[in-house]
C-alpha cells in the first residue's frame, strides 16, 4: 500500500471520522460543564458549542459511512457539511475566547434578573453569596439569603432576613454572587472557547481528505463503474 493512495486515503478518513466521534463527545462534555458551572445563565455560546458537538457526531458517523462504502454522495453532502459546521465553530469558538468581564457580568446578570426566585435561592446557597453584585437593602428587589452559611447565627442582618422591620446598617457578612460565579464563569467560556477553535482545525483536514479519497478509483471496483 502506498502512502496517498485509495486505500491509505480510506484508513485515514475512517481514523478522522473516529477521531470526530471522540471530538465530539470532548466538546459536548465540556460544552455542558460551561453550562453547568453558569448555573443561574443559558449562556448561548457555550450552547452553540454543545450543538456544533451533536452535529459533528452526526456528521462522523455518515462520513464513517461513507468512507467505508466509497459513498459518492454521502462524502459530498459529508464535505459541505463539515466545511460549514468548521466556520460555525470557529466563530463560535472565537466568540467565546473575545468575551471581556464586562460581557460575561451582563450575560450573568441578564439570566440572573430573569431566574425564578426558587433558582436564585439556590445559588445563593450553593455559593453561599448574596444578591447579585449590590448589597442588598430596602427597596432593592433581592432574594433573602438565609439559607447560605455566611447567613447562619446572623439572622438579625437585613440581607439574610429580607425583614423590613430591622434596620439596614449597608453591611452584609455574605459576599455578593458575581464575585463567587466570575472565575467559574471565565472558565467556562475560556474551556470551551478553547477546545472548540483547537478542534475546528481538524475539520479542515476532514474536508480535503473526503475531497482527495472521493476522487480516487477504488482499484478492486469495475474500471467503468467509477466517475
Amino acid at each position: 500500500m502506498v502512502c496517498g493512495g485509495f486505500s491509505c486515503s480510506k484508513n485515514a478518513l475512517v481514523a478522522l471520522n473516529v477521531l470526530y466521534i471522540i471530538v465530539a463527545f470532548i466538546l459536548i462534555g465540556v460544552a455542558a460543564y460551561g453550562k453547568a458551572v453558569a448555573v443561574v445563565t443559558s449562556l448561548a455560546l457555550v450552547g452553540s458549542i454543545i450543538t456544533c458537538g451533536v452535529v459533528l457526531l452526526f456528521i462522523a458517523i455518515i462520513g464513517l459511512i461513507g468512507a467505508v462504502k466509497h459513498h459518492q454522495v454521502m462524502l459530498f453532502f459529508y464535505m459541505i457539511i463539515l466545511f460549514l459546521l468548521f466556520l460555525l465553530q470557529f466563530a463560535l469558538a472565537c466568540a467565546c475566547l473575545a468575551v471581556n468581564e464586562d460581557q460575561q457580568r451582563n450575560i450573568v446578570e441578564r439570566g440572573w434578573n430573569m431566574s425564578p426566585n426558587s433558582m436564585i435561592a439556590q445559588v445563593q446557597t450553593k455559593l453561599d453569596c448574596c444578591g447579585f453584585q449590590e448589597i442588598p437593602k430596602p427597596g432593592l428587589s433581592f432574594v433573602p439569603c438565609s439559607e447560605s452559611e455566611c447567613c447562619q447565627g446572623n439572622m438579625n442582618t437585613y440581607c439574610c432576613s429580607g425583614n423590613t422591620s430591622l434596620p439596614w446598617t449597608g453591611t452584609c457578612d455574605c459576599a455578593n454572587c458575581w464575585d463567587e460565579l466570575k472565575p467559574k464563569i471565565n472558565k467556562a467560556f475560556k474551556a470551551t472557547g478553547g477546545v472548540g477553535l483547537f478542534f475546528s482545525f481538524t475539520e479542515i483536514i476532514g474536508v480535503w481528505l473526503a475531497m482527495r479519497y472521493r476522487n480516487q478509483k477504488d482499484p478492486r471496483a469495475n474500471p467503468s463503474a467509477f466517475l
